[in-house]
């Protein structure tokens, strides 16, 4: 089998946050195992991927207590067992087996996942947004990622389906798009207002989509923002919503960092919320709201938990997705689990409550830190500058780069900020993601960073950037 043999769709995909200068780490990681002392830094530093716990992250106590007992179920009945656990993990796990066929964690579930899991997860929905949730409109996911492959089989039927996306975006929607031979519809988000969403740039791309013979099926949108940071204000949902509505689109919302906002004038609201409060119902607007155990304060990624809420769809649609989510049989039981703890988490009076609340608090509370002073120290580089992170768990720098480094680039034939980032690695270990792998304003050149690294790492991460900054500019700059 040769690639020129493999189908289009898979070779236009492209997933940068696992590109290039991933696997360029690697080799770097390796070599520094089998020869330490062979580069400049002693560590690579994967500022790259959302993926907290790589970088050290502890998860959270009453989350791994109840699935460690769920998974070794023989455990609960031993007197020892109430000495090393929590009264209230033990509790959980017991009302959890009891939902689960056999009381298994290695059994099959019902291809939408565990009933009682479902409406712990609709009971937690409901207590966030106030408005009723019904457990027949979850379905439970390896991870968000797989529920938006299955939106998007569902979505596209040929090239002249698009998709409205952000741009910047997370590549696992161009991919997915790709994958699935539709057409990616970029909006652009204005960094000039810190990422903004304007209805305006909506309705002209959408307008634009049309004049090409593009059926625009649905509108994406990142909210905490990723790799942006930005949090979307209520009104500008309002707005939001109301353009779904009127233009006839299905509002697919990534909120898996809903968790995640670090700034006091900023608050997370889910699109479920802002519709209903809007008056709208099943019959107004098509909406699909994606949450995951892999972000948050919890970063449970190798877990792979999440789930999709649909809502305004006809008992035929949900009949296909069905059949989607069925071809699949179901997803793995422990990330099921994972879903239902993170909408259920523990409440006062609890025993894990005081100890869950401090975990989280540190964890979020760090996460804050860490992105002001990163943001902060990105802002004081030449050329360039760096929005505030409200939320999520990255900042996505603008940097302004000389013309000998863009000419150096060209002759490379790499894109310039992949240029700046592969330089970057082999200076210093830091892994980041080009600007160009997640789009972007052309003529415009970033990176993602994660917040994700160490407290105590930070202030060396911006020692080593801010020197190498200024050693590559000296460079390039004359």
């Amino acid at each position: 089998m040769m690639v020129y043999t493999f189908d289009a769709q898979v070779l236009k995909c492209e997933y940068a946050v696992r590109g290039e200068i991933v696997t360029l780490a690697q080799k770097l990681q390796q070599d520094l195992k089998d020869n330490p002392g062979s580069h400049p830094f002693d560590e690579i530093l994967y500022c790259n991927i959302g993926n907290p716990q790589a970088l050290a992250q502890q998860p959270i106590t009453f989350f791994r207590e109840v699935l460690a007992l769920c998974d070794h179920p023989s455990i609960l009945d031993k007197s020892e067992t109430q000495g090393l656990f929590s009264a209230d993990a033990i509790e959980r796990a017991f009302q959890i087996l009891d939902q689960i066929p056999g009381r298994a964690t290695g059994a099959y579930s019902h291809s939408q996942g565990i009933k009682g899991l479902r409406d712990t997860i609709a009971s937690g929905i409901e207590a966030r947004d106030g408005f009723p949730a019904d457990p027949n409109d979850l379905f439970l996911t390896d991870g968000a990622s797989p529920a938006v492959h299955m939106m998007m089989q569902l979505l596209i039927r040929s090239e002249n389906d698009g998709i409205l996306c952000p741009i910047p975006q997370y590549p696992l929607y161009s991919a997915s798009i790709a994958l699935h031979g539709g057409t990616l519809v970029p909006y652009y988000l204005d960094e000039q207002t810190g990422w903004g969403l304007e209805i305006s740039e909506l309705e002209n791309q959408l307008k634009i989509a049309k004049s090409k013979g593009i059926d625009v099926r649905a509108l994406v949108v990142i909210n905490p923002g990723n790799p942006t940071g930005q949090v979307l204000g209520e009104a500008n949902q309002r707005e939001i919503v109301e353009f779904c509505k009127r233009e006839g689109l299905v509002l697919l919302a990534d909120e898996v960092y809903q968790e995640n906002v670090y700034v006091p004038d900023k608050k997370f609201y889910s699109f479920k919320k802002i519709t209903r409060s809007m008056g709208y119902g099943e019959k107004d607007i098509s909406l699909v709201s994606f949450q995951s155990v892999s972000k948050g304060f919890y970063g449970e990624c190798g877990k792979r938990g999440g789930y999709m809420e649909i809502t305004g769809f006809s008992p035929e649609v949900r009949e296909q997705i069905y059949k989607l989510a069925s071809v699949n049989l179901c997803s793995n039981i422990s990330g099921q689990i994972l879903a239902s703890l993170i909408m259920s988490s523990p409440k006062v009076g609890d025993e894990s409550y005081e100890s869950f609340s401090a975990e989280k608090e540190a964890i979020l509370s760090s996460l804050a830190r860490r992105a002001k002073t990163l943001e902060d120290a990105l802002n004081s580089l030449e050329g360039v500058t760096c929005n505030r992170a409200e939320g999520a768990m990255y900042l996505f720098p603008c940097i302004n780069l000389p013309d000998k480094a863009i000419k150096a680039a060209e002759a490379a034939k790499t894109a310039p900020d992949a240029f700046y980032a592969k330089h970057l690695l082999n200076a210093t270990g830091i892994v980041v993601v080009p600007g160009s792998g997640f789009r972007q304003v052309p003529g415009t050149w970033h990176f993602r960073c994660t917040i994700l690294p160490q407290e105590e790492k930070i202030p060396a991460i911006v020692t080593h950037l801010t020197e190498f900054h200024k050693k590559f500019m000296d460079v390039f700059r004359g």
